[in-house]
């Protein structure tokens, strides 16, 4: 908005006319009720701060409506913000002008304030202007839990966080979910996987207050656990089996997840866990496992073709570094701030470039050296992980090896013949230790080197090498790393983004509780995952929030604590069935009046039909595994050519987060369920609802599989009747019976399907040949081709696939 020159003319308070909205919880917009950072900030971010914000470059009128003492200070004898004056706010007269071409925004600027937008900056500046510090940087408190009207319902402090609002709101929280939907919930939200029905009976008939703990702490324990929740931040770090770019070959890092997985099992302190990724080879005396958490800077998209530019894509990758280490930890997106100062945020680009530089001693020339991934000369740096029996296996032969040789030493005087049986067995000793090298598992590290130069790169060119040359160091606004003098390192980020004194590890651990909350609730407290900045949504409870960062903080950065914490709430085990009136009035639940209601991830989807099934197998770790996958998929990569080639082992029903992920060409299940093709961190996945994901769970041979295996499992577990076996298949894939409607529209499938397979017996065996486990013998293959329909149509139900 430019100030000079509008003539105000009549009062603004005459010629507004406000349009008067029906109000509603998800809006808010009630009188005296109206907080900057909530409901003015993201109107000014949105619609002002592109010519208005910490960009110098495009700031028009010298004027800043990101900084208070800007937006209120005396511009050419006018003042965009006046509080309590409509009529000499400049604000309000050039948002409300009838002049198209005194009206703010600008038409040419593609931008345009809603009604109830004038009304709330209108409102707001006539009840004082009240500013706020951005909430984002100002650092948590642990504030006491309100008083609440009703002292029964709660059993933590998050309860009265949320009742308090909710009786302030006149509206009443849902009722506890039953237990069936609990035991679900649970098993679904920290293991991944549905309950056995065992597990569900055992829960039902244990009526002990304790009961519910018990459940939570055991399921904290399962090495399961660190799977589910290996699979979200895999997504955050953007892990994959390839490179990425070009030839998409792949690379060697699984290691590394099952080092995530490991680490989460083990409850390992969340400052730890950033330390040992982000430099654990710069720790003292690293472990084997740090030094395995560095893949963390190796899984960057990377290209191994051989005629890419190196200082092109050094600066794309120290791009990259600062893009994913920004919004993994600070909700940041710095990734704004490469080509010129961020239009919304303060991070300048010399920020953008400062931060790039404690990335300069990651050794990433290593992948120009030519274009052949599988070469050992054009891979970074990897370390060898030998098995317990391959480690006596090659002491062993070392052993064999010295003595032949010693023997050969001893005998060169010796017949020709006992020195070829001597060389010919030292030969094979080298062999077999050669071979067990070559199959050893390997993974990225990182080893510091030389830091090269970096600098900042004018409009983000990588060719023009006129900007100034930067040295580590933190978004400039944030303060400064006092490192005696010392070029900052790896080591010193990893401290200030967890240091909640002396750093920003307020504003991590506020980060990290807000995406706990979205894992158990399908919504964060803030709802933009990854932008904590001016382009983000303020906390639909910041109270909450900055409780749970401040006690995550407390905890030693416990995060099954935290989960424990959300979990044993009223809050979380209400349930997710809401009145109308609630869904009209609340529409996104931003007052967590319900629970959540989603359908499973992409993984837990493919989980949940081989556990059902009974195909799963439970393994932890190990190198990623590969399902049948349509042929010719492969067809467009290139350099090298290569055809998929799917396991002809256990590794066949092996959970997702063990499967082989290739970026470009992500396996089509997943890609059909929303997981991310991992080029970027990704917060939150969309959930979509498409005729592909149907057609996904009724014909990938995976799914066909597990169908069959659990009509298997009907015909032998689930007893002599129809409707004995439709209920155990109901237990299996949902915890309960079926109901008459249920039963009877599977009687009929089954019906239809015996009468079909029985004149059709090729039709029942292609059917019953569908993936490579084995049926028990002895079973009816009419029969189990119909049932296996019948199990086809419970794997495919809302339900199963739906977490409530």
């Amino acid at each position: 908005m430019s100030l000079p020159g509008h003539n105000r003319g009549a009062s603004v308070i005459r010629r507004m006319t406000f349009c008067i909205l029906p109000l509603t919880w998800g809006t808010r917009l009630l009188a005296g009720d109206i907080e900057f950072n909530r409901d003015i900030r993201p109107i000014l971010s949105s619609k002002c701060l592109a010519c208005h914000g910490p960009d110098s470059a495009k700031r028009e009128a010298n004027l800043r409506l990101d900084v208070e003492a800007s937006a209120k200070a005396d511009h050419d004898g006018k003042t965009a913000i006046i509080g309590g004056d409509l009529d000499h706010s400049e604000l309000v007269q050039r948002v409300t002008s009838k002049d198209d071409d005194e009206r703010m925004p600008p038409a040419d600027s593609g931008k345009k304030l809603k009604p109830e937008e004038i009304e709330l900056l209108t409102r707001w500046i006539a009840d004082g202007a009240k500013w706020s510090l951005p909430w984002t940087y100002v650092p948590p408190v642990k504030h006491e839990p309100p008083m609440v009207k009703d002292s029964t319902w709660s059993l933590n402090a998050i309860d009265h966080f949320i009742l308090a609002r909710l009786e302030a709101a006149g509206v009443k929280p849902s009722p506890e979910a039953d237990k069936r939907t609990l035991i679900r919930r649970l098993y679904v939200d920290l293991t991944g996987l549905p309950p056995a029905p065992e597990e569900v009976d055992e829960f039902l008939a244990d009526q002990r207050p304790e009961a519910y703990e018990e459940l939570v702490d055991r399921l904290l324990a399962s090495p399961h656990y660190g799977e589910r929740m290996a699979s979200y931040w895999l997504d955050l770090v953007r892990y994959a089996d390839t490179v990425g770019y070009h030839g998409d070959q792949e690379h060697r890092i699984s290691p590394y997840r099952d080092y995530v997985i490991n680490a989460l099992n083990a409850d390992m302190p969340f400052d730890q866990f950033t330390r040992e990724q982000l430099a654990g080879d710069l720790l003292p005396n690293p472990t084997v496992a740090q030094k395995v958490a560095t893949g963390y800077n190796r899984v960057l998209q990377t290209s191994h073709e051989g005629g890419v530019q190196p200082k092109e894509y050094l600066a794309i990758y120290a791009a990259d570094h600062v893009r994913n280490v920004s919004a993994v930890w600070m909700g940041a997106t710095m990734g704004c701030a490469q080509c010129h100062d961020h239009k919304y945020d303060p991070y300048t680009m010399r920020d953008f470039y400062s931060m790039a530089a404690f990335f300069a001693d990651v050794d990433e020339a290593q992948h120009f050296k030519n274009g052949d991934n599988n070469s050992p000369t054009n891979r970074a740096p990897e370390l060898e992980l030998l098995t317990p029996a391959e480690q006596a296996t090659l002491q062993s032969l070392a052993e064999r090896a010295a003595l032949l040789k010693k023997r050969a030493q001893h005998a060169k005087d010796s017949h020709a013949s006992s020195q070829k049986v001597l060389h010919d067995e030292l030969t094979a000793c080298d062999a077999k230790i050669d071979d067990i090298h070559k199959h050893a598992r390997r993974t990225m590290i990182t080893v510091a080197i030389e830091p090269r130069v970096m600098r900042v790169l004018p409009r983000g060119n990588w060719m023009d090498d006129s900007g100034e040359v930067v040295t580590p160091a933190i978004p400039a606004f944030l303060g400064a790393l006092d490192t005696g003098g010392r070029r900052a390192t790896r080591l010193d980020l990893a401290n200030w983004l967890v240091d909640p004194k002396a750093g920003v590890g307020g504003l991590t651990a506020r980060v990290m509780a807000n995406r706990y909350w979205y894992l158990l609730f399908g919504r964060g407290i803030a709802a933009q995952l990854d932008d904590f900045g001016g382009q983000g949504e303020a906390p639909d409870n910041a109270e909450l929030l900055d409780y749970l960062a401040q006690e995550y903080i407390d905890s030693g950065w416990d995060t099954k604590h935290m989960l424990k914490l959300i979990v044993m709430s009223r809050t979380y085990r209400q349930s997710s069935i809401g009145s109308d009136e609630l869904r009209q009035k609340d529409p996104l639940n931003k007052l967590v009046a319900r629970q959540g209601r989603f359908r499973f991830s992409a993984e837990g989807v493919r989980d949940a039909a081989l556990s059902i099934s009974g195909l799963l197998v439970p393994t932890i770790g190990g190198p990623s595994v590969h399902p049948y996958q349509p042929a010719g998929y492969y067809r467009h990569l290139n350099f090298p050519e290569r055809e998929y080639v799917a396991d002809t082992d256990d590794g066949q029903w092996r959970r997702a987060v063990y499967v082989h992920w290739q970026r470009q060409f992500l396996h089509p299940m997943l890609k059909a369920f929303d997981a991310p093709t991992r080029e970027e961190c990704t917060a939150q996945r969309p959930r979509s609802n498409t005729s592909p994901a149907a057609l996904v769970l009724l014909n990938d041979p995976s799914f066909v599989e597990a169908a069959r295996a659990l009509a298997a499992r009907i015909l032998q577990e689930g007893g002599p009747t129809t409707k004995d076996r439709v209920n155990f298949a109901f237990r299996q894939a949902v915890s309960r019976d079926a109901d008459e409607a249920e039963q009877k529209i599977l009687d009929e499938l089954l019906v239809k399907s015996l009468d079909f397979y029985s004149g059709h017996q090729d039709a029942a065996n292609q059917l019953l040949s569908v993936g490579i486990s084995k049926s028990p013998s002895g079973l009816d293959k009419t029969e189990l081709a119909a049932w296996t329909l019948v199990a086809r149509s419970v794997l495919n139900m809302s339900e199963t696939i739906t977490r409530n």
